[in-house]
């Protein structure tokens, strides 16, 4: 089979196109026949091994897999042996280690019907963006109706999906993008825009009572002065921070501090789960959630897909047809 190999961690000029065997599945898994795949920051962590710290769970020397890729969506060729919740042919989504392939094993656990409604480019961009928004804004970073929520980073892969889940649950929302992103930002949700170009997040009288942060730069204090004193923080992810750790500190830091005062500070590392997944499929079937997709790129066009990831303000999610 076709798929991207990478031999060491590094830059996309690293990926290759190479014929491969075909992976097994074990017995709790499933083969899927891979249609789309998902191009997002995880898998720039899995190609450069940064933070550092990851290679520890990664590879310490090389990638454990060197097949890229962390989300997918296709038809089911193959199940193992305790599998009972698919057959082959069944058309899927969700977490396909090394998805950059035309064939990919994945947890039969971590993975859920695509949304009939969808194609196979359109339900990729749901798993990795989606339940990360989603868990997100969950528990006390559940807004209200009426609640003011800020997200940062808006126009990305995360950030529109925060926007419309916010927007959902009847928050007013305000997204946090470049000067090129506005109107996008506004098309998934947003009553408003902050050009991060021109002001600051703490400008003007607002205060909010839920802010999602997808970006990573902004100190702790300056997150904190734009909250309410009773208000939710949500660090998401690793972005930004040291090569060693990321932004993995300024989370700690967050979690550390949280239990002394009045506003809860949380650090976020999205779990792939099914129930996750049966969630924003019901919510793509009915409509009230649509996948936004930046560009489409074919499999042997991967390292270009990364490139123009690494440039930065992609609008929505960026993948790769298979």
């Amino acid at each position: 089979m076709k798929a991207i190999v990478q031999d060491a961690y590094g830059s996309a000029d690293l990926l290759q196109l190479r014929d491969i065997g075909r992976p097994v599945p074990g017995d709790d898994e499933v083969l899927v026949e891979v249609r789309a795949a998902g191009v997002g920051p995880e898998v720039w962590h899995l190609m450069t091994g940064r933070p550092y710290v990851a290679r520890v769970a990664l590879g310490l020397r090389k990638p454990k897999n060197p097949v890229r890729g962390w989300d997918g969506a296709g038809r089911v060729e193959a199940v193992g042996a305790k599998v009972t919740e698919f057959k082959p042919g069944d058309e899927v989504f969700g977490n396909c280690e090394g998805s950059f392939a035309q064939y990919a094993r994945a947890k039969a656990a971590k993975i859920a019907l695509k949304p009939a409604n969808l194609t196979f480019e359109q339900a990729v961009a749901l798993p990795v963006s989606g339940m990360t928004a989603l868990q997100a804004l969950s528990g006390k970073g559940r807004p209200q109706p009426g609640q003011k929520v800020l997200v940062i980073g808006a126009s990305g892969g995360v950030g529109c999906y925060a926007v419309q889940l916010a927007a959902m649950y009847g928050a007013e929302v305000t997204g946090v993008c470049g000067p090129t992103g506005a109107d996008f930002v506004r098309s998934q949700g947003a009553s408003h825009v902050i050009d991060y170009t021109r002001e600051d997040i703490t400008d003007g009288p607002h205060r909010y009572d839920v802010i999602v942060d997808n970006a990573g730069l902004r100190p702790l204090p300056v997150l904190r002065r734009a909250l309410t004193p009773r208000g939710t923080l949500v660090i998401v992810g690793g972005e930004g921070g040291t090569s060693f750790f990321g932004g993995m500190s300024r989370g700690l830091r967050a979690v550390t501090l949280s239990p002394f005062i009045g506003q809860n500070l949380r650090n976020l590392i999205s779990i792939a789960r099914r129930e996750d997944l049966l969630t924003l499929k019901e919510l793509a079937e009915q409509d009230r959630i649509s996948p936004a997709i930046d560009r489409t790129y074919p499999l042997a066009e991967a390292a270009d897909a990364i490139r123009h990831l690494e440039k930065g303000h992609p609008r929505g999610k960026i993948v790769l047809t298979v």
